[in-house]
């Protein structure tokens, strides 16, 4: 039976130390880390009720207390820790809260708090190493009884997207019309993309797929690990493709221009519209941009 998914609650304020219930079993806690990269912080989100247990999306950084309140926000009882990727604002806190899950109480085999994902690329930085307790690849599923006990199950299912990481995952809730997107999608910015882990055209080709995901599943909300939940995800993620491609035509612009330049000299002409204090983090998509065009030969000086 097909049901309409239930509204979305998205408060405007933050809440660092209870979580916000923008579904009856979606839950989002905000951990304190609030920064350049970071906006309000990271989200993580519970989905399922104390009765079924959660499972927990991006636990976050090495946030003792952010641990300790999704531990207390889940009842102890998470099925699943899964991680979108191995950035430190996202992937450490995995391995405490799963500690304080299992010393907590007696589990089953089927509540043991395994931490998921995909596996850090040699690529990495030394601070983005990962390794999950279990591979959740491209197509990878979980279910769960619905927690109200007569809708069809929960079904979590993984998304390969590389671009922003290479063991980049979002997360698509089917029937709920959310989709989870880690880093790849945010409110109020664009991702960076640092080569060599990151890398445009993979981040443009994930893009391209999850336009088609969120058409064909019916997507009516983008959650993302930084900021609110985003209505329109077709237009959404049309608007982070045009905004990304105009970049590259004011990088092409700059080579034309300074044809014997450095990435440091076409920051500027690039980035014009950008605050100059943020041109060292501007500089990492430059110069994924400059990878991209040169894989595709874009350029003939």
């Amino acid at each position: 039976m097909t049901t309409t998914p239930a509204p979305l609650s998205d408060p405007p304020d933050w809440q660092h130390l209870q979580p916000v219930a923008l579904r009856p079993h979606v839950l989002r806690l905000t951990c304190p880390n609030a920064g350049l990269m970071t906006g309000p912080g990271t989200n993580s989100y519970l989905i399922g009720a104390p009765r079924s247990g959660f499972w927990v999306i991006d636990p976050g950084p090495a946030d003792s207390g952010h641990v300790q309140r999704l531990w207390q926000a889940a009842g102890g009882n998470i099925h699943a820790i899964v991680c979108t990727h191995s950035h430190p604002d996202h992937a450490p806190a995995a391995r405490p809260l799963q500690a304080l899950c299992r010393s907590a109480r007696v589990h089953t085999a089927s509540n043991t708090a395994p931490i998921l994902g995909l596996p850090s690329a040699a690529t990495a930085r030394d601070n983005s190493r990962f390794c999950p307790d279990e591979v959740m690849a491209d197509g990878s599923v979980l279910d769960m009884p619905h927690p109200d006990g007569q809708s069809a199950p929960l079904r979590l299912r993984a998304l390969h997207t590389p671009g922003h990481a290479a063991n980049h995952l979002c997360l698509l809730l089917e029937g709920d019309g959310l989709l989870f997107s880690g880093d790849h999608i945010l409110d109020g910015s664009t991702t960076v993309i640092d080569p060599p882990d990151g890398n445009m055209s993979d981040y443009l080709d994930s893009l391209d797929r999850l336009a088609e995901v969120c058409h064909d599943a019916g997507v009516t909300h983008i959650l993302p690990a930084h900021g609110h939940a985003l209505a329109q995800p077709l237009q959404t993620i049309e608007r982070l493709r045009r905004h990304r491609l105009q970049r590259e035509a004011r990088v092409l612009s700059a080579m034309r221009a300074l044809p014997s330049g450095q990435a440091d000299d076409w920051l500027p002409m690039v980035y014009a519209d950008v605050p100059a204090h943020l041109w060292p983090v501007a500089r990492r998509s430059l110069l994924a941009h400059l990878q991209r065009i040169e894989t595709l030969g874009l350029f003939r000086p």
